[in-house]
């Protein structure tokens, strides 16, 4: 019995001492989703200086699409090649 009550308070001592600490390392309102959207708020900021990526994809797109194909009117292109087509199968 003695040792069961010297064991309860050792513990009670203990826990008594060790929960400021614990409370001092780790904020009392700690929110892992704000924590995590900064840090990848802080990497997209420092890797990638684009304000407005959907400008940028379009532009890319632009640019790849005028390197790869350099028709102007492309509905133009696509009636003068079905006319070719159809030509040659009735033929």
């Amino acid at each position: 019995m003695k040792n069961t009550l010297i064991s309860a308070l050792t513990v009670l001592v203990a826990s008594t001492a060790i929960v400021p600490v614990a409370s001092a390392v780790e904020p009392a309102s700690f929110n892992m989703q704000a924590t995590r959207m900064e840090a990848l708020d802080a990497r997209t900021k420092a890797n990638d200086p684009i304000k407005n990526i959907q400008e940028a994809r379009l532009t890319a797109l632009d640019e790849r699409t005028k390197a790869n194909d350099p028709v102007e009117n492309i509905q133009e292109a696509r009636l003068t090649a079905l006319d070719e087509r159809t030509k040659a199968v009735i033929r």
